[in-house]
């Protein structure tokens, strides 16, 4: 019985054969060889079966990025059961809607994150099967053979189209939805990857995305333990940490949100320390604003930008550093093995040469579906391509800017205005750290814009100042009619601003500090 080609299981068992000895993971300083990783994957995996788990059954975790659940993915891989990762940074509320959306087989919590899970799970019609993970390892937790389970197991192969991960999206215009990724979508996504951003068994990668997020498997994380490489692991993105991490373990590449290395740039540390071995980074979720850009040019790093969803497992558009430099907005091209198109947001027709309108992706890292949510998975998945939802622009020479999620685009005066637009050229204000444009309704114009931003260090606030910029780079009826400096922008698990909560802050002037970041 001979698992598929594309499965990810064949990964560390390929590794233990190869480089046993290398070390896959460095978790806080705790180690694990290949060789161990392999060994203890496939004994967790054999232990699930003999307890009546079968292909297609899910795994569900609320912990913190670990070892542990890197052995508890392979696992799942071999043994063709479906990984669910839960966000820890979840209220109660929420996160029983997930558990309950997922339905799993097993919850699998982290002793720190034991009172949330109990009321999470005081919110269910009924309890799930749960343990906790202790110090004892991950291996140690499975449960005895289901209750009722009188006959043997049957066993099967485990195949490309099986389901490994179901990762839910952020959902920043409503309930969270459960992505369906399958071995197939995993094993093409890191290809594409490796053609643009290689990674050998040398390298060194730190992984700071949560390994609730997609980012935290299919960016880097798999695609190095695929080619033999070592991955540092860290629960949580702290900027003073990661910046001795780089320079004390040696790392070659990372990847991030433009916020983490905006947050690493001001650090006080920044400038002294040894960034010599970092001669790449991956910036996802956002374009890198050109002042941030050049600050780590100067640093002697190179940046390849790209733009990825959930549902595309993630990779789809890419923007390498040598391009990155020239082309400040833009998302790139297509991935290798990613085919996307450009469609009028209003007939759905395909569009040719230079265009505007939705961004289509097809290809075999498209995900299966949502899980037990047929509806929502015939609205995304229509004609044979994934409708993203993202409005792009399309130049001459086939490169990509994503210029906003069609739902967030207001209309000011008859004219469309792209919130995105707004905010890459408030951006460029020195006194501007971060900031989030949202259209409010008006009695004149329809509707007008509001920026809420968060102050540089060093700065206090002048509206004044900051429109008046605007006036000189944006058409009038773009410029914001009402600006709100703010502590922070909240922000859902993915990065994406939470364009909701800022206008429910608008019409009821709720404190913003008590509205808070989802993270």
């Amino acid at each position: 019985m001979t698992d598929d080609l594309h499965t990810l299981g064949r990964w560390t068992r390929d590794r233990a054969r190869t480089t046993p000895e290398r070390v896959a993971v460095d978790d806080r300083g705790v180690t694990l060889r290949y060789r161990d990783l392999d060994d203890r994957a496939g004994d967790l995996a054999a232990a699930f079966r003999a307890a009546g788990f079968g292909v297609g059954d899910r795994v569900a975790t609320i912990t913190g990025n670990s070892s542990d659940q890197v052995v508890l993915f392979f696992a799942c891989a071999q043994a063709g059961l479906v990984l669910v990762p839960l966000s820890w940074r979840l209220a109660p509320r929420e996160l029983a809607a997930q558990l309950q959306r997922a339905d799993p087989a097993l919850l699998l919590v982290e002793d720190e994150f034991q009172t949330l899970a109990t009321d999470a799970q005081s919110r269910l019609p009924e309890p799930l099967p749960s343990t906790l993970l202790g110090v004892r390892g991950v291996e140690t937790v499975v449960p005895s053979p289901r209750r009722g389970w009188d006959e043997p197991l049957v066993a099967r192969s485990v195949q490309d189209d099986d389901p490994l991960l179901i990762v839910f999206t952020s959902g920043t215009l409503g309930p969270a939805k459960g992505v369906v990724l399958t071995h197939s979508n995993c094993f093409w996504t890191n290809l594409s990857l490796s053609r643009i951003t290689e990674i050998t068994s040398k390298d060194v990668v730190l992984s700071v995305m949560p390994q609730y997020h997609v980012g935290g498997w299919n960016i880097q994380p798999l695609l190095a333990w695929w080619m033999g490489a070592t991955v540092v692991l860290e629960r949580t993105f702290d900027p003073g940490r990661v910046l001795h991490l780089i320079a004390d373990r040696r790392i070659t590449t990372m990847m991030g949100v433009p916020a983490n290395y905006l947050f690493l740039a001001q650090h006080p540390d920044f400038a002294a320390t040894d960034l010599s071995s970092l001669n790449h980074a991956v910036v996802g979720g956002a374009p890198m604003p050109a002042p941030l850009l050049r600050t780590w040019h100067a640093r002697g790093v190179a940046l390849t930008q790209g733009y990825g969803l959930t549902e595309a497992s993630p990779n789809v558009l890419c923007l390498p550093d040598d391009e990155a430099r020239s082309m400040v907005g833009y998302a790139g091209k297509p991935y290798p093995h990613v085919e996307v198109a450009v469609a009028d947001p209003v007939t759905g027709d395909l569009l040719g040469g230079a265009a505007t309108g939705e961004l289509l992706v097809r290809g075999p890292g498209v995900f299966s579906g949502y899980f037990r949510a047929p509806e929502e998975t015939a609205r995304t998945l229509r004609g044979g391509w994934l409708h993203t939802g993202d409005l792009v622009r399309r130049d001459e020479h086939g490169y990509f800017a994503v210029i906003d999620r069609l739902t967030d685009i207001f209309i000011s005066g008859g004219e469309s205005v792209a919130p995105a637009e707004v905010e890459t050229v408030l951006i460029e204000h020195a006194a501007v750290a971060e900031v989030a444009v949202i259209g409010v309704p008006h009695e004149r114009w329809g509707e007008v814009g509001v920026a809420f931003i968060v102050l540089a260090p060093g700065f206090s606030p002048d509206e004044v100042d900051v429109l008046a910029y605007a006036r000189t780079q944006l058409a009038a009826f773009k410029v914001p009619a009402f600006v709100r400096f703010v502590p922070e922008i909240p922000r859902s698990l993915g990065n994406k601003v939470l364009r909701r909560q800022l206008l429910e802050h608008w019409h009821h002037g709720l404190d913003f500090e008590k509205i808070g970041n989802e993270h």
